[in-house]
């Protein structure tokens, strides 16, 4: 059984640089793949391997400056859902774009998974889904607003074109695995919002705690590796991935014409010239040799983060 391990942790690291390589060293040396990305405000990121190398890991990340509380998500996964392992040094480890906006200094309010329902529930509530249009797509809490945005980096002008349809609401906010709302809460409480509130843990958190019967969850739960969708007790549900634009596929998708393996999907079919189809065609080509050998092509696994 492969531990599959989501965390982050806003804190100053004043040389990411030098964390990099004892970092990707200790990854390397206990089987672990995945990606983590370091910048000054902190570490993000998603890792899987073995029990032991998990937890070697994520030792070395306590001892790391102000890390020494870290908390993280854990879920299992039959096979390892990664291809490599990434380190990396990022400006952000998630991107907003905001200079300025740090949780550390202003957040909104943490939200148990237990709690949630009610806040939810309440009328002078608005809950709005922080995550990009194509997760939201799969699976969603009831009732909540979809700002339908391509990237992280859209959710302020989104907000600042659409405040005023939340005047005198309480704004709720919920994301993969709680970051996006360290950030986006900041944001609002920056921008003047007194009642900001996020779920602790984000979905991932709520999925594994709140039982399917009592859930106002429908729906999957986009996550950044081979598993594509997990739903109610994390388990992981039947999506493919269209390897040109990364999104989730259901059965449906599959079977649209447009639709080729490793190369294309229905919703990305006029975003890449035949130059970048070709090519997509032989890495699709390397990966069923690979298979066919038994092996594992680097190119077929998938690094994101929560």
């Amino acid at each position: 059984m492969i531990i599959v391990a989501a965390l982050y942790k806003f804190t100053p690291f004043a040389a990411p640089e030098a964390l990099r390589a004892p970092l990707f060293a200790v990854c390397t040396d206990h089987e672990v793949m995945g990606t983590l990305l370091l910048a000054g405000e902190g570490i993000n990121g998603t890792i899987a391997g073995p029990r032991d190398g998990i937890d070697a890991v994520l030792a070395h990340i306590r001892a790391l400056p102000g890390c020494a509380d870290l908390e993280w998500k854990e879920s299992t996964a039959a096979t390892q859902p990664f291809g490599r392992m990434k380190v990396r040094i990022k400006r952000e480890i998630v991107t907003m774009g905001v200079p300025g906006t740090d949780p550390r200094a202003i957040v909104g309010t943490y939200v148990a998974p237990a709690a949630w329902n009610d806040l939810i529930s309440a009328p002078d509530v608005a809950v709005i889904d922080t995550r990009n249009d194509y997760e939201v797509a799969i699976g969603t809490f009831r009732g909540a607003v979809d700002p339908e945005t391509e990237s992280f980096r859209d959710f302020p002008a989104w907000w600042e074109k659409n405040r005023e349809r939340f005047h005198n609401k309480r704004i709720a906010m919920f994301c993969t695995g709680g970051i996006r709302c360290e950030k986006s809460t900041a944001f609002l409480k920056a921008q003047g919002v007194e009642e900001v509130y996020h779920l602790k843990g984000g979905i991932l958190k709520y999925l594994e705690e709140v039982p399917q019967e009592d859930s106002l969850w429908d729906g999957g739960c986009f996550v950044f590796d081979e598993r594509v969708a997990v739903g109610h007790g994390l388990t992981v549900l039947p999506y493919g991935l269209c390897r040109a634009c990364r999104r989730p596929l259901e059965d449906t998708d599959r079977a649209h014409p447009a639709y080729e393996e490793g190369v294309q999907c229905h919703r990305c079919v006029d975003d890449y010239s035949e130059a970048d189809r070709a090519r997509f065609r032989e890495r699709q080509r390397q990966i069923k040799l690979a298979a066919a050998r038994g092996e594992r092509h680097v190119g077929s696994g998938r690094s994101g983060v929560t």
